[in-house]
């Protein structure tokens, strides 16, 4: 596996050098398109680079791509505590991320012997609103915020704590942990900071410090909100890095918007356009279309990544080499299992783990034919705390 990241370093290394050279000689004849639209300024190309920052960079997207970590997760806690129900409130089940945490959930409860349902919030204020009243009328013994703002729903979540029914949220804020405004038992997330980091740090290693990069995100959700702007501080790391664009399409949208932005984009920047960033994976599949139709082949440029979720529909462009490169992907069905053990523990008057899953990069170089982020040791760990 080193060396074949090795190999494929210098595959990217070699192609960027000849795109780099080519953006630069357009943006020459262009006159340096001055008056275009740039969020930060600045040469295209400036001779220097950053050497340590993508010294840095490359060392840490090395880190990251390696797949056989052993489990770090707990290794105590109470046993199972029976006869419970869960009721999973999604902001939207078209979003891949919310889907495989909530699938996760599932597969953990059929183990530990609780049941679940799913209600959609649709993806909409008024929806996922009405989605987390249903769920409360309910009155289940446990309600997970699936994907967004709980301060979105401040009556509903006053009415749960009211009734003493524990919340655990999946990306509702933007940190993982406990919190007491608004009330959660835990937030289940990766590090916002590490997936931000890594994102632009692969852009930076990928492009020897001279990218042109597109960052679209979803300004609706708190948590996805702070991670393109956490982003966007990493791609500043490197001066020659350029941020083209700054993408506001909320994922609720993203089928019917992303085409239309993307073939502006590209009538924009033209070559000047090399590397992607997005807080989903699902904006490069809406991509696709505008890119086919603009002569873009798949294996790019630009070269795409996606800073979450790593659904089975990312791990497959990026290994079919169509639009998408890289994805940071969540261990989605891990995270639906600590979901279920979180719930456990504040069932039993246990505090929470604590436990927040390290960060993973997957290219077509560590991916092979998987199509999610499914590490190695979770289940068996959860089980014997369980014991089941």
């Amino acid at each position: 596996m080193p060396g074949t990241r090795k190999a494929a370093h210098g595959r990217v290394t070699a192609r960027y050098t000849a795109a780099a050279l080519l953006a630069a000689a357009a943006a020459t004849l262009a006159g340096c398109d001055r008056g275009s639209p740039d969020v930060r300024g600045g040469s295209d190309t400036g001779p220097a680079g950053c050497p340590a920052v993508q010294t840095k960079a490359r060392a840490a997207v090395e880190q990251a791509e390696k797949a056989d970590m052993p489990w770090d997760g707990p290794t105590n806690g109470p046993r199972a505590v029976s006869g419970k129900d869960i009721v999973f409130v999604a902001q939207t089940m078209t979003n891949p991320g919310v889907a495989g945490a909530a699938k996760g959930v599932r597969e953990a409860a059929r183990v530990i012997g609780w049941k679940v349902r799913v209600i959609d919030g649709g993806g909409t204020p008024a929806g996922i609103q009405a989605a987390m009243s249903q769920a409360v009328t309910l009155s289940p013994s446990g309600i997970v915020i699936g994907g967004f703002d709980p301060n979105a729903t401040s009556q509903q979540v006053a009415r749960a704590a009211a009734q003493r029914i524990p919340l655990v949220g999946w990306h509702a804020l933007a940190a993982p942990g406990p919190s007491r405004r608004p009330p959660l038992f835990t937030n289940v997330t990766t590090r916002v900071e590490d997936v931000a980091a890594i994102s632009g740090q692969w852009i930076i290693s990928d492009s020897a410090g001279h990218a042109g990069a597109v960052l679209i995100t979803d300004a609706s959700i708190p948590f996805a909100r702070d991670k393109s702007e956490l982003i966007r501080k990493q791609l500043a790391t490197c001066p020659s890095v350029r941020l083209l664009a700054y993408e506001n399409i909320p994922i609720a949208d993203a089928s019917s918007r992303t085409p239309r932005e993307v073939s502006s984009l590209l009538s924009r920047f033209g070559s000047r356009w090399t590397h992607s960033v997005a807080i989903n994976d699902l904006y490069f599949a809406d991509a696709a279309p505008a890119f086919r139709a603009a002569g873009r082949k798949g294996s790019g440029p630009p070269f795409n990544i996606g800073a979450g979720d790593g659904d089975p529909s990312a791990f497959q462009r990026i290994e079919t080499r169509q639009y998408q490169a890289a994805t940071v992907p969540e261990p989605l069905s891990l995270q639906g299992w600590q979901i279920v053990d979180e719930f456990n523990r504040a069932y039993a008057g246990r505090p929470a783990s604590g436990y927040v899953a390290p960060v993973h990069l997957a290219t077509a170089a560590n991916s092979g034919t998987t199509t999610t982020w499914d590490p190695p040791g979770y289940r068996e760990g959860y089980r014997r705390i369980w014991g089941r």
